[in-house]
């Protein structure tokens, strides 16, 4: 290829181990990084304005050639704690969800796990920028990352999307996968999957770079996410986007 790669990741405090060992490797200098919400780093990489991205796995099928290219990414096997349905009355008095703007895999994730495994028929909504002011009564909001972390001790129920997905299919749930949507160096791919999991061998240089008084990042980083995609994380991947294609479960 000629020039820099250019690398697209969500902003999320979540990814920032990941992006530790990035830009402290050798690879930094092979790329332009840029930061942005999930929708719109899926956005970018299917207009080829950026040749691979932590990418919410639901954007894949709308990207032309797109192939993960990492064995790391952004999972999780039970609590996740960045993306909840949060609502101030249980989940049977639910009426309205406004669905987070920010990433089309949490999106899709609830409306199945509402349809198929809470049985909710509930109104969805999209979401403007200031939503939370709207999650009251019986309207429940999708919230995730670093938003929904900020959120877990304003509302009277939080219903975690993760641990949802467990309970209902028995296996692990991916939000993000590094995907390309071209064929990229083999040499780049071994230094950069190198970098991705040297910065997991840094969590509390991580934390201590990243002030949050809402939650516990060593937590987070440790036993919320699961960065690793094994056999079983792609098990479930498979089973999502199987499902996002059958129009009846949505």
């Amino acid at each position: 290829m000629k020039g820099k790669i250019k690398v697209g990741s969500v902003s999320y405090l979540n990814a920032k181990p990941l992006l530790y060992g990035i830009e402290r490797s050798e690879i930094i200098n092979e790329i332009e990084l840029s930061e942005e919400y999930p929708a719109e780093v899926a956005r970018k990489l299917k207009n080829n304005e950026i040749d691979v991205a932590l990418l919410p796995v639901a954007a894949m099928s709308e990207i032309e050639g797109a192939r993960i290219v990492c064995d790391y990414g952004i999972a999780a096997d039970g609590n996740v704690v960045s993306v909840c349905i949060f609502s101030q009355v249980p989940m049977e008095d639910i009426e309205v969800v406004y669905l987070d703007y920010q990433s089309r895999t949490s999106v899709k994730l609830a409306q199945i796990l509402l349809k198929n495994y809470w049985k909710q028929d509930v109104v969805f909504k999209p979401a403007t920028e200031n939503f939370i002011e709207y999650i009251n009564g019986t309207n429940a909001g999708v919230i995730i990352g670093d938003r929904a972390l900020q959120q877990l001790n304003n509302f009277g129920y939080v219903y975690d999307l993760a641990t949802a997905w467990k309970d209902f299919t028995g296996l692990p749930f991916v939000f993000a996968a590094w995907i390309a949507n071209k064929d990229l160096p083999a040499d780049f791919i071994r230094l950069f999957n190198e970098a991705n999991k040297e910065g997991l061998n840094h969590i509390d240089e991580v934390v201590s770079e990243n002030h949050f008084p809402y939650y516990d990042l060593k937590k987070y980083y440790t036993e919320n996410i699961h960065y690793f995609l094994d056999e079983e994380k792609k098990k479930g991947m498979e089973l999502f986007l199987s499902m996002i294609k059958d129009d009846d479960l949505l």
